[in-house]
């Protein structure tokens, strides 16, 4: 099974703001963002896992981890898919830094054919029924 790692994505305010900026920092179809440390489980995590972005307290979407990569100052690059899939919310705490989540703890992805187009409930409605426990 996949490890995938949770992030809160600062100074978003919703979902379409989180892809625009995944959007305007790509290059090649693939976002780098910096850690100062490799994650001890980053084998784990190549093997097909993903990163979860939280904003407002839920996980809202993630985007596919394609690797690491060290940096000449000592960092480390998680290289991204530049492509965001949005995914049930879940509430989730705020922290600091990424943590790991377990395959079996993710939330499934949203829009996966079986709702038709135009028939989506509006993020803030996702979120209050998240909040409610009723999805």
């Amino acid at each position: 099974m996949a490890l995938h790692l949770t992030k809160v994505a600062f100074g978003a305010t919703s979902y379409a703001d989180l892809v625009r900026r995944v959007t305007t920092h790509s290059a090649d179809g693939m976002v780098r963002m910096t850690t100062r440390f490799l994650p001890k489980r980053h084998d784990e995590i190549v093997a097909g896992g993903s990163l979860y972005w939280i904003i407002k307290h839920q996980l809202v979407g993630r985007a596919k981890i394609l690797g690491f990569e060290a940096t000449p100052e000592g960092r480390h690059h998680i290289v991204l898919e530049a492509k965001l899939v949005p995914v049930s919310p879940h509430p989730r705490r705020a922290h600091q830094g990424w943590r790991y989540l377990e395959a079996a703890d993710a939330p499934s992805d949203l829009g996966t054919g079986d709702i038709a187009r135009g028939d989506e409930l509006p993020e803030t409605l996702l979120r209050e029924l998240a909040e409610l426990s009723l999805i």
